[in-house]
């Protein structure tokens, strides 16, 4: 739990509706949560309908009296707007406001802050704030300072905000050169990959969507699974022998949401485009969510912005165990849809077969007489391709089979043998 002093933070969630309030009311209540996984109660929120952000204080100066009001009858100690403020908005209101004021963006970095456990999640979250602090120094002078403890001041970020641009940007450019290790190491694993010949599915989605439980129930990952945004940061990869023997590697990826901020987009773009090499996406929906529309819009969106725009998608309705779950969704841009329970296990088989059935239509179908000399290509079909039948006569062995373009040369009948 996040504290300011003594005493949980006490926040006014603002938002500005610029369509419907409806949207902004939906945005609010997912921005409540993100404010409660950082540690905050959220005391109160006010709506603002306006044609367009205010540039300086992104709310006007009617709303300004009333939230400052409001932060006195209610005793909050601070706002959260839903939108990532810029350096001018955010000391503006400061000023007005004489509270701790803070975004969508601090309070999500300082969740992932939290949540890095792994070295390279440490480099991209502590590069992403950074990089977030370094544009509200600009003409800032002490304003920063305002920001105290509890949000936003969580992990590398709490001894940086002292720093001055200079250290900033030298820290800056180590973690960089960091990451760029990083994303060499991730190239040549994905590469050995790439030469044994093993499909991956990325398992994408909107976060809290199920993705770690699926991939636990499908893998036996046991990797942390909970009922929270952003349970778990970094991406882990697991086999999986399908029904009818192939194996495929399952790689979970961090969760997307509405606003991601850019900085993390950026910092975590190396393991964001797991995706991008994959051989098929899961897409993973929380389909007991009413938002359900919208956060499959922003998990489209998000993989559009990462160049992944040409692989299979089968999306996974998942959760039809809770109340609510929408039997009859429909996903117009997915190749193929299934619905489940990651949690009890209730469509996974079918979850397979239809993996199975996207990643036959990449393969070359062969039917092939191989002579028993040649029995070890057999094996290389059993492993990397689908083996449909196989059948012993006496000049040979009889294969019907869907195999990798990549190994359909390593498979053909030897002209000796033919």
């Amino acid at each position: 739990m996040i504290e300011l002093g003594k005493e949980t933070e006490r926040v006014i969630l603002v938002g500005v509706s610029l369509t419907e309030q409806e949207d902004t009311r939906k945005s609010l209540d997912e921005l409540e949560e993100l404010a409660s996984t950082a540690g905050a109660e959220t005391v109160g929120t006010v709506i603002q309908s306006r044609d367009q952000v205010h540039p300086g204080t992104y709310v006007g100066k009617g709303k300004i009296d009333e939230i400052k009001d409001l932060l006195w009858e209610l005793n909050a100690t601070g706002i959260i707007c839903d939108d990532e403020l810029s350096p001018v908005q955010m000391k503006n209101l400061q000023d007005e406001l004489d509270t701790k004021v803070m975004d969508r963006t601090l309070v999500i970095l300082d969740i992932f802050a939290g949540r890095a456990s792994t070295s390279e999640g440490k480099i991209q979250v502590e590069l992403a704030q950074l990089k977030y602090r370094q544009s509200r120094l600009t003409g800032f002078g002490t304003a920063m300072s305002r920001l105290g403890g509890g949000i936003g001041t969580r992990g590398p970020g709490e001894k940086k905000l002292e720093m001055d641009r200079r250290l900033i940007k030298s820290r800056i450019a180590q973690l960089n050169r960091e990451l760029k290790d990083v994303k060499r190491h991730r190239e040549v694993t994905r590469e050995q990959r790439s030469r044994n010949h093993i499909p991956v599915a990325a398992i994408v989605g909107y976060t809290n969507a199920g993705k770690s439980t699926l991939l636990n129930t499908l893998t036996g990952a046991d990797i942390l699974a909970e009922d929270q945004l952003f349970a778990t940061l970094d991406p882990t990869t697991r086999e999986r022998k399908l029904p009818s023997g192939q194996e495929i590697l399952l790689t979970d990826t961090v969760g997307f949401i509405n606003k991601l901020p850019h900085h993390l987009i950026d910092a975590f773009r190396s393991t964001l485009e797991e995706a991008k090499f994959a051989d098929l996406i899961l897409h993973v929906v929380d389909a007991a969510n009413e938002q359900m529309d919208q956060q499959m819009y922003t998990v489209y969106e998000t993989l559009n912005n990462l160049g992944v725009t040409d692989k299979p998608v089968i999306t996974v309705f998942n959760k039809q165990d809770r109340p609510g779950f929408d039997g009859m969704a429909r996903d117009f841009r997915a190749d193929a849809v299934v619905r489940i329970s990651a949690k009890t296990g209730e469509g996974i088989q079918e979850l397979l077969e239809t993996i199975e059935a996207v990643l036959r239509q990449q393969k070359i179908f062969i039917e092939n007489l191989y002579s028993y000399r040649e029995a070890a290509k057999i094996q290389l079909i059993r492993k990397f391709g689908e083996l449909k039948s196989e059948e012993y006569r006496e000049d040979g062995i009889y294969v019907q089979a869907y195999v990798p373009v990549e190994i359909y040369e390593n498979v053909k009948v030897s002209r000796g043998d033919s």
